[in-house]
């Protein structure tokens, strides 16, 4: 019998990673889940007061804690990570061990649109930031998490990727 399939979206904040992830997991007729949603459900408590009150640290921990729970726990299902999820403590090797990871590359003007869209100040990383500090702390964080995006099983490049194309990368990484 074959274990039913577990795919792991990683990428930028606003990449599309949660939308996504939704309408692949519904046409899929998966899970899914936002590893996001799942730290605020489990600790009650939002992302942002995580970082305020017990800091990036602490939220890091958190979030390879719900990582491991989440794949070894539940069958069949499509999971949004955090845009630094695979970056630290060794969570990209754990996804790749457990799960099919697909990158989703998003260019840098269409990050910004997404996320000035979605109201970046939702997001604790880019609250109270302006256009130009938010495009500059998309470049770094895309120079320091591009090694860990980039390990993943399928790269999908562009701005206007589909449930479509993804599940037609899967059939090909499956077929080879």
């Amino acid at each position: 019998m074959r274990t039913p399939l577990k795919i792991v979206l990683v990428g930028m904040p606003g990449s599309g990673k949660s939308t996504f992830g939704k309408a692949l997991a519904m046409q899929l007729n998966f899970a899914f889940i936002d590893l996001d949603e799942a730290i605020e459900k489990g600790e009650s408590k939002t992302i942002r007061e995580i970082f305020e009150v017990e800091g990036e640290g602490r939220f890091r921990e958190l979030e390879t804690l719900y990582l491991t729970k989440v794949i070894s726990g539940v069958e069949g299902f499509v999971l949004s990570t955090g845009g630094g999820t695979p970056c630290f403590n060794d969570n990209m090797e754990l996804i790749n061990e457990q799960a099919v990871s697909v990158y989703l590359e998003v260019s840098h003007e269409e990050l910004l649109k997404r996320l000035a869209k979605d109201q970046a100040s939702k997001r604790p990383m880019f609250a109270g930031m302006d256009r130009g500090e938010i495009i500059l702390k998309l470049k770094n964080l895309y120079a320091q998490r591009e090694y860990f995006y980039r390990r993943a099983k399928i790269k999908l490049s562009g701005d206007d990727i589909s449930t479509e194309l993804l599940i037609s990368e899967l059939m090909s990484f499956f077929r080879n």
